[in-house]
């Protein structure tokens, strides 16, 4: 399974030029198998998200991108979101009282929304989210070192906000994820693998080839 896992769309987004049927149509095209809508400290797309995917037959799982105090993190399984700005810490006890993972998005990117090194520090770490298309190759690179590092799992996601980055990134996951729980548990085991869009086709990004396949 090929899944964008960071995607904005308009309605809850106000960054975002897209709407969910662009989204899944462009995904489509480029051959993924399905797409995380994760709004800005929103989740309000849901209803509508699973009614298109069900008419489709095309998975849509909806997390959010939740801005903490330290930064940002994409979350999954957690129904009800935080009604004001908490720590990082916080949020990730939220999540896992839920059952559900939350993700360091953009680690190192420079606009006070990436919580760089402060990762370190924090007490349990699902997921670095180390390839986005929304930020530098350099500040990319750092990410994936950091989730080899810590031995976390690495993700890839466009982070997109208009139709042409949809699907820059994606993350291969296992055959078995069908849905938003499963999706959760193949993230908490490990089993995610960054991929990049290139030459009509998704090449996995592994450590000895991630600088040549994304320079």
């Amino acid at each position: 399974m090929l899944i964008d896992t960071h995607l904005h769309e308009k309605k809850f987004s106000e960054d975002s030029f897209i709407s969910l049927e662009e989204i899944v149509e462009r995904a489509k095209e480029l051959g993924l198998d399905g797409v995380c809508i994760t709004d800005h400290d929103s989740n309000a797309i849901r209803p509508e998200a699973q009614s298109l995917s069900q008419k489709t037959g095309f998975l849509i799982i909806t997390g959010a991108e939740v801005l903490t105090l330290e930064g940002d993190m994409t979350v999954f399984g957690l129904d009800r979101l935080p009604e004001k700005m908490v720590h990082a810490w916080e949020l990730i006890q939220m999540t896992e009282a839920a059952g559900g993972v939350a993700i360091c998005s953009h680690p190192y990117r420079q606009n006070n929304r990436g919580m760089g090194d402060f990762i370190r520090e924090l007490p349990v770490i699902r997921g670095i989210e180390a390839f986005n298309g929304s930020t530098p190759l350099d500040h990319n690179l750092r990410a994936l070192d950091l989730s080899l590092e810590l031995n976390v799992p690495a993700l890839g996601a466009s982070d997109a906000h208009v139709i042409e980055q949809v699907g820059k990134f994606a993350t291969l996951l296992p055959d078995w994820v069908k849905d938003e729980t499963s999706f959760i548990q193949a993230v908490r085991k490990g089993f995610t693998l960054p991929a990049v869009y290139e030459n009509g086709t998704y090449k996995i990004l592994r450590k000895t080839l991630y600088t040549r396949a994304v320079s």
